[in-house]
C-alpha cells in the first residue's frame, strides 16, 4: 500500500470503524465495572472517536500522512471522554505517529512499529497500568503484529491476524481482572477497542462493515465468539464501588511550565485513575476524586481550565443496576403478539403516543429525520412478534419501509402516517388479538379518514396554493399538504384554517398539539377563540412540544 494511500484509507475506513462503536455503544457501556461500574465507556469510547472524525473531515483533501496524523492526536485528546476515551485517544495518536514513517509501500514491519508506538504511549499515559484491560488487548495486538513481521506475512494477514488476536485477548480479560469474572463480563474498553480494530480492517480491507460470521470472515475459528461468549450482562448489587465519587475530566492550557510528573502524583493524592495526557500547553486531565473542587484550584494555578466534565459515578451505578435489572425482566417476558414503534418530534407527542399503546419512540421530525438504523434500532428493542412502524411524517416513511425490510427476526409493518394525529387516530383503531394485516388495514384506513392541519413559519420566498406570495417568515396554515392560508399570526392562521375545514366539511372533534414555542396563555387564547368561532366543535388540547410548528391539529 504506497504511502499516500495510508490517508486515503484512514480518512476513509475510520468513520466506518467509528460508527460500529456507536452502534455498540450500549453494549459496551452494560459491560463497565472496572474500575467502577459507571456504565458509560461505549459511550465515552464513541464520542472520542467521532471527535477525530470530525477532525479529519476538516483537512484538506490532499491531506498527507502527517496531517492525518496531527488530526487524530488533537482530535481525540480534545474529544476524550472518561478513562476509556482518554487511553483510546493515545492509542490512536502512537498507531498515528508510528505510521509517519511507514515505508511504500506498506509492510508487515510498518504496522508493528505503529502498534509498538501505540503500546509505548498507551502505557505512559497510565502511572498504575491493570492487566485484563484495554491496554492488555494492545499489548497482545502488538505482539502478535511483531510475530508477524517475523513471519514476512503480508499485510492483509497481519491485519486478519490482529483482529483475531484482539477477540481472543477480550475473551481471555476475565482471567487476569477478578472483578470481571465475578461479575461474568470481558473488559468494557477492551471489547469496544476489538469492535473498532475489526470494522476497520474489514473496511481497509474491502470487506462489509458489519461483520455477523467472524469465523466465515476471517480463517480464525472461534476467536470472536470465544469474546462474545463471555459479554453477558448481569445485575450486580453487591458492587461497592469506588471510595471516589465523582469523575472529572477537563481539558486544560497551560500558561507556563509545570512539573507534570508532580502533577500526576497530586492527582493520585486526589483520588484515583488519574491520567494527564497531551503535551505543552494542551493537555486533557482525568481523576475520581471526592473533592473535584481542589483538583480545579491546582490545575489552575498553571493555567486555564476549560470544558469541565464532573460526573456522580454513585448515581450512574444506580441508574446502570436499574437499566439492567428492567433489561432483564423485559427478556423474561414473553413475546407479546404485536408492538409499536412511532416516531415523534415533541416530548408531548410522545408522551401521547406512549399513552396510547406505543411501545418505543424515535425522536424525529421535519429537519431531523431518524435513518433506518435507528428505526431498526427501536424495532429491536420491542418485545413483540410483529411491529408496526408510525413514521408521522412523509420524509421518514421510506427509511421506515426499508427499516422493514431489512428486519430478519420480526415481521415489521409499516402504516405510512403523515403526521401525528393520523397517528393518533390509527392506534384508536387497533382492536386485540386481531391479525396484524387486519390491524395494518384498519389503521391505513383510519388514519386516511383524518384531516389534519399545521401552522408554521415560512424560511423562504414562495406561493400559496392559490398563488398567493408568500414571504420568508410569514405565518403558513398548511391544510392536508396543501399551503392554503397565508397570514402573520399564530391564532388567526389557525383560526382561518380550522374555519376552512368546517366550511368544506363539518366535523364533531378537534385535537390541537402546541409547539414548544407557543406558550400556555397563547395556547388558551387560541383554543378560547375556536369555541366561540365553532362551538359545536369539541375540542381536545395537549401539549404537543414539537419544534417549527406552533400548531398541529386534526378534525374528525
Amino acid at each position: 500500500m504506497p504511502r499516500y494511500m495510508i490517508a486515503k484509507t484512514i480518512r476513509t475506513c475510520f468513520p466506518i470503524a467509528v460508527n460500529a462503536v456507536a452502534e455498540k455503544a450500549e453494549d459496551i457501556n452494560k459491560l463497565n465495572v472496572f474500575p467502577v461500574p459507571d456504565g458509560d465507556t461505549g459511550t465515552n469510547m464513541s464520542l472520542t472517536l467521532q471527535s477525530v472524525v470530525k477532525e479529519l473531515a476538516a483537512l484538506p483533501v490532499d491531506a498527507d500522512m502527517e496531517g492525518i496524523a496531527g488530526a487524530i492526536t488533537h482530535g481525540s485528546l480534545m474529544g476524550a471522554r472518561g478513562n476509556s476515551g482518554v487511553i483510546t485517544s493515545q492509542i490512536l495518536r502512537g498507531v498515528a505517529e508510528g505510521l509517519k514513517d511507514a515505508g511504500e509501500p506498506v509492510s508487515s514491519a510498518d504496522v508493528a512499529a505503529a502498534f509498538r508506538r501505540a503500546v509505548k504511549v498507551a502505557f505512559q499515559a497510565v502511572r498504575k497500568p491493570i492487566e485484563g484491560t484495554i491496554l492488555t488487548v494492545l499489548r497482545d495486538v502488538s505482539t502478535k503484529a511483531d510475530e508477524c513481521e517475523k513471519k514476512k506475512f503480508t499485510v492483509e494477514e497481519t491485519l486478519d491476524a490482529l483482529v483475531v488476536e484482539a477477540y481472543q485477548s477480550v475473551a481471555r480479560t476475565p482471567d487476569l481482572l477478578p472483578v470481571l469474572k465475578e461479575n461474568g463480563v470481558v473488559d468494557s474498553g477492551a471489547f469496544g477497542f476489538a469492535i473498532f480494530l475489526e470494522n476497520f480492517v474489514a473496511a481497509a480491507l474491502g470487506r462489509t462493515a458489519r461483520i455477523e460470521d467472524f469465523s466465515a470472515t476471517f480463517d480464525a475459528g472461534s476467536a470472536k465468539a470465544g469474546a462474545l461468549d463471555r459479554v453477558k450482562i448481569e445485575a450486580n448489587d453487591d458492587w461497592e464501588g469506588s471510595e471516589f465519587r465523582y469523575c472529572n475530566e477537563f481539558l486544560f492550557k497551560a500558561e507556563k511550565p509545570f512539573d507534570e510528573d508532580e502533577t500526576l502524583k497530586f492527582l493520585g493524592s486526589m483520588g484515583d485513575c488519574e491520567l494527564l495526557v497531551g503535551a505543552y500547553p494542551d493537555y486533557k486531565v482525568h481523576v475520581h476524586s471526592n473533592t473535584p473542587n481542589l483538583v480545579l484550584e491546582h490545575m489552575l494555578q498553571y493555567g486555564q481550565v476549560y470544558e469541565v466534565f464532573i460526573h456522580n459515578m454513585d448515581l450512574e451505578v444506580a441508574e446502570r443496576t436499574a437499566k439492567i435489572h428492567a433489561d432483564q425482566e423485559a427478556d423474561a417476558e414473553p413475546a407479546k403478539p404485536l408492538g409499536f414503534v412511532a416516531v415523534a418530534a415533541g416530548s408531548g407527542e410522545a408522551e401521547i403516543l406512549e399513552s396510547l399503546g406505543v411501545d418505543v419512540i424515535v425522536s424525529g421530525g421535519q429537519t431531523m429525520n431518524p435513518s433506518t438504523a435507528d428505526l431498526l434500532d427501536a424495532v429491536s428493542k420491542v418485545n413483540a412478534e410483529s411491529v408496526i412502524i408510525l413514521p408521522n411524517n412523509g420524509n421518514i416513511r421510506m427509511a421506515a419501509e426499508a427499516a422493514a425490510s431489512a428486519c430478519e427476526d420480526k415481521h415489521v409493518y409499516v402504516v405510512p402516517t403523515k403526521t401525528v394525529p393520523q397517528a393518533f387516530s390509527a392506534l384508536f383503531a387497533v382492536m386485540p388479538d386481531t391479525p396484524v394485516e387486519e390491524v395494518v388495514e384498519a389503521m391505513t384506513e383510519a388514519k386516511a379518514e383524518v384531516r389534519d392541519g399545521e401552522v408554521t413559519r415560512a424560511v423562504r420566498d414562495s406561493q400559496a396554493s392559490d398563488g398567493t406570495p408568500i414571504h420568508d417568515g410569514d405565518v403558513m396554515g398548511i391544510i392536508c399538504d396543501s399551503i392554503d392560508i397565508v397570514g402573520s399570526d399564530i391564532k388567526q392562521v389557525t383560526l382561518d384554517c380550522i374555519n376552512r375545514m368546517m366550511e368544506d366539511e363539518e366535523g364533531d372533534s378537534l385535537t390541537i398539539l402546541a409547539g414548544e414555542e407557543l406558550d400556555d396563555e397563547a395556547f388558551q387564547d387560541i383554543i378560547d377563540a375556536i369555541e366561540e368561532a365553532q362551538p359545536d366543535l369539541e375540542i381536545d388540547p395537549h401539549r404537543g412540544e414539537q419544534p417549527l410548528y406552533p400548531v398541529i391539529f386534526s378534525i374528525e
